[in-house]
């Protein structure tokens, strides 16, 4: 898929409808495949877009009328830690197949007739995401090893998820049975409090948005030095 203008501009603190899809299909490992019907599970991608191997055009009017096999891709994001539902969204991409692609450096690439983008989210939220946007959109520098950093977190560091809980607003209550780190991206780091009866998510905002994955570290030192100077405050006689 070839990339084309600026990257659309995100509400503060947080990803676009667009720039999300990105990221889900960036960190991708797996989706299904559906052609005229027919599922395909495709497994073990090589950590690449599969958008890269795509070549995305607008729907032409009247082409829906040709006899043009369907296809359908569908990604399915779940959380790397073991969180309760843990299906953080779902993004199918829908078009029809053209004439294979024969451009320049694109031998095993797929020329498709692009129809839809969708995102759904585990609160029924369902958005339609045009071409332009998918296309100037970018995905988060985090997505491809969000995954990695999660788990190390959690296995290595889990005394500092606890301490993270002081950032947390409203503060978490007697009912909390454990906190789990949930999400992380180019805006900060997502919590998700597991209570007795539900659950909640509290996203920990890094003090500026991260440009590369090499900031990543110094953004949660910054969550880390806030969590002990509010834990200090907390602690000091009134």
């Amino acid at each position: 898929m070839r990339m084309s203008g600026a990257p659309a501009t995100p509400a503060a603190g947080r990803p676009t409808d667009a720039e999300r899809v990105r990221s889900i299909l960036a960190a991708a490992h797996s989706m299904t495949v559906v052609t005229d019907g027919v599922p395909t599970e495709v497994r073990h991608l090589d950590g690449t877009d599969p958008l890269g191997r795509l070549h995305l055009h607008p729907a032409e009017p009247g082409g829906e009328m040709e006899e043009r096999p369907s296809i359908r891709m569908e990604f399915t994001d779940i959380a790397p830690t073991p969180v309760r539902d843990r299906v953080r969204a779902r993004v199918t991409v829908a078009g029809r197949l053209l004439t294979p692609y024969r451009g320049q450096n694109a031998e095993g690439s797929t020329c498709i007739e692009f129809l839809r983008a969708v995102l759904e989210t585990p609160d029924g939220r369902r958005t339609s995401i045009g071409l332009g946007e998918l296309e100037a959109a970018s995905p988060d520098p985090l997505a491809p090893y969000e995954a990695g950093m999660l788990t190390h977190f959690l296995d290595d560091h889990s005394e500092l998820v606890t301490l993270l809980l002081r950032l947390v607003t409203p503060q978490p209550t007697a009912d909390l049975v454990r906190a789990l780190p949930l999400a992380m991206d180019r805006y900060g780091l997502t919590l998700r409090l597991e209570e007795r009866r539900g659950h909640r998510d509290a996203t920990l905002a890094f003090p500026s948005p991260l440009d590369d994955v090499e900031q990543s570290g110094a953004q949660m030192q910054a969550l880390f030095s806030a969590a002990r100077r509010r834990s200090h405050r907390n602690t000091l006689p009134a």
